[in-house]
């Protein structure tokens, strides 16, 4: 499972997150093409390179106009449906702008959806949020986490007047994630980039052990003497399954034709559902009913739900967190009579190992021998077990 995980060391911004992203390899040309569709002019995109106390870092601004609309949120996201043909990277940025209208919601007293949006309703922030979306999608990662971020101190000139640092809103999002005092003058965290730490790690602080992949520094604007203005990112693998973030979301139908039900699991599937069943059961008035089980990981959560309400009649869902307890696993592949097969094995508490065959493989090596599905599987656990009894003889193993 890839990990991306946020070292804040001097703090989050969404232009630091981005440039940070590049460095790990979002493409500039991706970055381009997304920024263009969600409004940016021709020619608006620069990013470059600079140096913070002898670190290289990757830098990304955004050259425009300036705005006098302010927008709600019901101005911004039909901007981000229009801009952002991935489906998980359209579903993390409304979460994210979510996120920020309740945030500054709660601070001014007002529900999220009155929430008259000032800096982060900006253009250059919905480009920072929807950019950084796509990005988190193209890379793949599957989970965020989070060393404590830094916060600076002093005031800053917002639209609603002077206030400390940090700013209100920048508060509430960083509420259940660990932060770190620097005594630093000035914003290190802003609303923004917060917004995005905030929803990507859930506060999560990284696994104990993972294999490193890479490492990039996305920079800030200001480069003061007394710090590196800098985030660094690590992109890392882990080999065991944490799941501390898992959910279930279930929902029962008694008013939808059977054959839709299949069509609506593969859609539920798409949407990164980590397994889905269905159960019979019994509902008011005698009336035969199926009901839907899907479990996904939280950063799933918001598409699962969406594909489920899109491809079947429900009208309610319910869902909750739940833990399970899950075996390390490792994928691999064997040839055998010729083809090759893929090959799922997990490691048991004991130390010892299971192995289970892809089905669509043994169904396609047994169409080819012209064997069932059923005896070649039994060829292949005796195979794999070292042994050789049972009715019938096996074709010869290829080498």
């Amino acid at each position: 499972m890839r990990i991306l995980i946020f070292d804040p060391f001097a703090g989050v911004s969404g232009d630091m997150t981005l440039g940070a992203l590049i460095g790990l390899g979002y493409p500039e040309a991706r970055l381009v093409r997304v920024a263009t569709a969600l409004g940016a002019p021709p020619g608006a995109v620069r990013t470059g390179t600079a140096t913070r106390h002898g670190i290289a870092c990757r830098t990304v601004a955004f050259d425009l106009p300036e705005e006098q609309t302010h927008r709600h949120l019901a101005d911004v996201l039909p901007i981000l449906e229009r801009g952002l043909g991935d489906t998980r990277a359209l579903a993390l940025a409304r979460r994210i702008f979510e996120r920020l209208a309740e945030a500054e919601g709660a601070v001014h007293g007002v529900d999220p959806s009155e929430v008259h949006f000032h800096e982060v309703g900006a253009l250059d922030a919905i480009l920072d949020v929807g950019c950084s979306a796509d990005a988190f999608a193209y890379l793949g990662v599957e989970r965020c986490a989070t060393r404590p971020v830094a916060i600076g101190r002093g005031w800053v000139d917002i639209a609603h007047g002077r206030f400390p640092l940090p700013a209100p809103a920048t508060m509430r999002l960083l509420e259940g994630i660990d932060v770190r005092e620097t005594g630093w003058e000035g914003e290190c965290t802003t609303p923004t980039g917060a917004a995005i730490l905030a929803e990507v790690t859930d506060g999560r602080g990284p696994p104990r052990e993972f294999r490193l992949l890479a490492t990039a520094y996305g920079a800030g604007v200001r480069d003061p003497r007394d710090r590196p203005n800098c985030l660094r990112i690590a992109l890392g693998e882990v080999s065991s399954v944490e799941d501390d973030d898992l959910w279930i979301v279930q929902s029962d139908l008694d008013d939808m034709s059977p054959e839709y039900v299949p069509p609506a699991l593969d859609a539920i599937r798409a949407a990164g559902a980590l397994d889905v069943v269905t159960v019979a059961v019994g509902m008011k008035k005698g009336r035969s009913g199926v009901r839907i089980e899907a479990l996904t990981r939280r950063a799933a959560l918001e598409p699962v739900l969406d594909a489920l309400f899109a491809g079947t009649t429900t009208i309610g869902a319910r869902y909750w967190p739940v833990e399970r307890a899950a075996l390390v696993r490792e994928r691999g592949t064997r040839v055998w009579h010729g083809s090759s097969i893929r090959m799922k094995q997990v490691r048991l508490p004991d130390g010892t190992s299971r192995a289970k065959p892809e089905y669509d493989d043994v169904e396609r090596v047994a169409a080819g021998i012209g064997r069932s599905p059923l005896e070649v599987r039994r060829w292949l656990d005796r195979a794999e077990q070292g042994g050789a009894g049972g009715a019938g003889s096996a074709p010869a193993e290829s080498t």
